[in-house]
Order: C-alpha cells, then structure tokens, then sequence
C-alpha cells in the first residue's frame, strides 16, 4: 500500500518518472531546496510499496497532475500589509491582495499510480496543515486547457476565483483555484463564475 511522508533531499533525485507528464512543471534543483528548506511539512511524497516515489507536490509557480506524485506547497501572503487592518475578507476594498494561504505550487503523480486517488490524498494532506496553520484557503494555479485537471480538482473541492493572462511563458492563460478551508467560515475567498474575472500576472500578489 502506498504512503504518504515528508520530502526528503535524495528525492529530487528520484522524480524523473513524475515529472514526464507534458503538463508538469518541472523545476532546476534549486527551486525544489528552496521549498524544502523554507517549507519543509508543506513537500510530500507518494512512495509505493516497491520504494518508488509516484507523486508529490510543494507550495508555488504552478501546479499541475501528472503521474507518480509528490506536492509542493506553501504557506504565504501578499508582501505588503492589508489597507485595513486586521484582516477581514468583509472590509478588504483590494479584491487582489491574499491574506494568509495556502499554494499548491506543484502536485504531480506519475503515469503508472493514476487513478489509485494519489492527488486526491496529497491535496487533503496539504489542505489539512493549512488548515492547522490557521490559512483562509488553498490556492493553485492550473493551464487554462488541462482539462482533465481542472475536472480533478472540481471534485476535490477547489472552483476558479479568477483567470490570469498570459501567465505561463508561452502565452496560455492560467486558471487560479481556491478551496476555502475552515477559517473561512462564509466561503468570502471564493466566487462563483471566476472564469469571467481576468487579471494580469502582475495582479496575482
């Protein structure tokens, strides 16, 4: 049966089968050790009985589904205070600015585990410690044209809040989707039809 723990450095050397799916995002060695050092509890592994990692995900650029998975994520806010203060989704008049969250950067699961609900398991691991890290909500940023993502994480709770263009380097637009968490007792972070709501890249921080 598989398993899911922490991210450990010898991973990263482990996830070429993960990352051959043509929607993932695949990072240089740096990126990864900076998310493992800053958020540690946040990058998860799938790992099989047979000692493979088959997916993973960690906090932010983007996040995508593919096959043996592992997540990347983090816990983040825009880098400048609310304008009122303290935060409240009811009296915040920037509908751009982001209260404490959390970022599914990358959630991949590799060609040969689809299907066992490893992305399912990974998302739920991710959103119960923002959760217990008091977030508003988790957020993650998919292509406009992956279908089959977006149709998998409808199901796992999250809906388009907003659509960014021209997000990704060769020109697609990216959908942002939220799940609120328990914190956000009156689903203020999420909106129905945001796929009519368009930002600029420059808009998302």
């Amino acid at each position: 049966m598989s398993s899911i723990r922490t991210m450990r450095m010898s991973d990263l050397l482990r996830l070429t089968t993960t990352n051959l799916d043509p929607f993932t995002e695949t990072y240089n060695i740096g990126f990864y050790l900076e998310y493992l050092t800053k958020w540690p509890d946040l990058c998860r592994v799938i790992e099989g009985v047979d000692g493979e990692i088959e997916g993973y995900t960690c906090p932010p650029p983007a996040v995508t589904v593919n096959t043996h998975p592992p997540v990347l994520g983090k816990l983040e806010s825009s880098p400048f205070p609310p304008q009122v203060h303290p935060y409240s989704p009811h009296t915040n008049p920037d509908p751009n600015y982001l209260p404490w969250h959390g970022h599914i950067t990358a959630l991949t699961v590799a060609p040969r585990a689809r299907r066992l609900g490893h992305a399912t398991a990974l998302s739920d691991s991710l959103a119960k410690a923002c959760d217990a890290a008091d977030a508003w909500f988790v957020d993650l940023f998919v292509r406009e044209s992956n279908v089959v993502a977006k149709e998998l994480y409808r199901k796992m709770g999250y809906s388009v809040y907003r659509k960014v263009k021209d997000y990704y380097n060769d020109g697609e637009d990216a959908l942002d989707m939220r799940m609120p968490l328990s914190k956000d007792k009156d689903r203020a972070h999420v909106r129905e039809n945001g796929e009519s709501f368009e930002v600029l890249p420059q808009d998302v921080w």
